[in-house]
C-alpha cells in the first residue's frame, strides 16, 4: 500500500501548473520587458479540455518560443525544467545550455513555435499554437 501511495503522490507532483498565457485578439502576447535574459518563462494555453504548455525565452537581441515538450519524450508529458543556465528534459534527463536550445541533441529537443516581435511584445498566433500543440498535448 505505501508504494501505491508514493506512486500517486509522485505522479501528481509532476503535473505542471503554469500561468495562463496572456492573450490579445488572435495572438498570445508576452511583454518582452518582463522576460529575464536567458531564463524561460512558462505558460499554459487552454484549448477545450487540453492544456498546451510552452515557454518563451529572451536570447540576446531576440525572443524565441518552444512547446514544453520534446520531440522524443512528449508522450510522457513531463516537459523541460530549467536549472543553472540549462533546460533539462524531465523524461530522459538530456541537458542543453539555453544558448544552444535550438540545436537540440539527437531526437530530444524542444519543439519550436514561431512568433514575432511587435511594439515591445512577443506574439504567437493562437491558431499556430493550437495546430502545433494539439499534436503533442492530446
Amino acid at each position: 500500500m505505501p508504494l501505491v501511495l508514493l506512486a500517486i503522490l509522485t505522479a501528481c507532483s509532476r503535473q505542471l501548473g503554469y500561468p495562463e498565457a496572456p492573450r490579445s485578439g488572435q495572438d498570445i502576447s508576452v511583454d518582452i520587458s518582463a522576460l529575464q535574459p536567458g531564463i524561460p518563462q512558462y505558460f499554459s494555453y487552454s484549448l477545450k479540455e487540453m492544456k498546451i504548455h510552452f515557454f518563451v525565452v529572451k536570447m540576446d537581441d531576440r525572443v524565441i518560443s518552444f512547446l514544453d515538450a520534446c520531440t522524443k519524450c512528449y508522450p510522457q508529458k513531463k516537459g523541460f525544467s530549467f536549472d543553472n543556465g540549462s533546460v533539462i528534459c524531465r523524461a530522459c534527463d538530456e541537458r542543453y545550455p539555453i544558448s544552444e536550445i535550438e540545436k537540440g541533441f539527437g531526437s530530444c529537443y524542444p519543439i519550436k513555435i514561431e512568433g514575432r516581435t511587435k511594439d515591445g511584445r512577443y506574439l504567437i498566433s493562437a491558431a499556430e499554437l493550437e495546430r502545433t500543440g494539439t499534436k503533442f498535448f492530446r
